[in-house]
């Protein structure tokens, strides 16, 4: 959509700011189908503004945007405040965070990083504690529960679009490995756990810093699933390297907030992450092989190597892996 256009649509739905001084760009940034501008409402480029969303109308979660950000400011999660949506056009304006993410504050003191990461858990524990009397009314505008299906479709996933396109493995060998029962005894094992609501996409780049505070961001893909999936993707985020010590502390301090909530963290509860972690850096991985080479996002193989290294590991202890170890080891 033309920003002429967009600047039209803007003006039509927010007549008290002043015409002659909005300014619109795009944000460059991820791999979404969705398109975003920063739209500023004043002649000081630093001013406050909006940031639109267009997305597509065919994609059946973007629909859900709204009302998953309005349920989520319900229960006192920090996420966007949604000013007008114009569903006909698929067009959202929502409120300016700023451009600060978690990711780029990678190379500050894990001092200050910490505080930061442990506001981010603040709100992913508010998230996973809801009770199921809360999360129910969500239900029609959440996407399909995490089931030992999607979980053998993110193993999938990455034998078909990082192994098959970024290091072309043969077909025969992939179908190989994906065969292996370890695996499918994995998503059933996974599928059996108790649900609880997850962010699904609970990463650096996805969590905005605003005076000092975390604020979730692209949660339309929230559904039932396991809260060790969610501390997976921001515990091994490919963007980010975190200290085997850091994501020790970072763990203590989500089982203390989930106790103050009265929520025991069992003791299998580093077998779980370590499981979600697999899924997580396979999904993670196979959405780089397909970003990059089908979407033609190549910035996103640039984190390939963190992610293979981190899925390897991991991989290496879990039982009844051993080929897929020793493959991965190889590549």
């Amino acid at each position: 959509m033309r920003t002429a256009l967009l600047l039209r649509q803007t003006r039509m739905h927010f007549p008290r700011l002043d015409v002659d001084q909005i300014k619109i760009r795009p944000i460059e940034k991820g791999g979404s189908d969705r398109k975003f501008y920063r739209i500023r409402c004043g002649a000081d480029s630093a001013a406050a503004g909006l940031v639109l969303v267009k997305y597509n109308l065919e994609r059946e979660e973007n629909r859900h945007y709204v009302q998953i950000a309005q349920f989520l400011d319900r229960q006192r999660i920090r996420v966007p405040k949604i000013y007008f949506h114009d569903p006909a056009e698929g067009l959202i304006w929502i409120e300016d965070l700023g451009e600060r993410d978690l990711y780029s504050y990678q190379h500050e003191s894990w001092l200050v990083r910490r505080t930061f990461y442990e506001s981010a858990l603040d709100q992913i524990v508010k998230l996973h504690s809801l009770p199921e009397s809360v999360c129910i009314e969500m239900k029609e505008h959440l996407p399909a529960e995490f089931n030992a299906a999607l979980y053998r479709w993110e193993q999938k996933y990455f034998f078909q679009n990082c192994l098959g396109r970024y290091f072309s493995v043969s077909e025969s060998k992939r179908k190989e490995l994906a065969a292996l029962s370890g695996l499918r005894e994995i998503a059933k094992h996974l599928a059996s756990l108790p649900r609880v609501l997850v962010h699904r996409d609970f990463q650096s780049q996805n969590i905005i810093m605003r005076n000092g505070q975390a604020y979730l961001i692209d949660f339309q893909g929230m559904r039932p699933g396991l809260p060790h999936y969610d501390i997976a993707s921001l515990l091994y985020d490919p963007y980010v390297d975190l200290a085997g010590t850091e994501r020790a502390e970072l763990l203590t301090y989500y089982r203390g907030r989930q106790l103050e909530n009265g929520i025991v963290v069992d003791g299998d509860f580093d077998f779980k992450l370590r499981l979600c972690a697999m899924q997580r850096l396979m999904q993670a991985l196979g959405a780089y092989g397909f970003l990059g080479l089908v979407k033609g996002h190549k910035h996103f193989l640039q984190y390939v190597p963190n992610a293979l290294g981190s899925l390897r590991r991991i991989v290496a202890k879990i039982e009844n892996l051993q080929p897929l170890a020793s493959f991965l080891a190889e590549v």
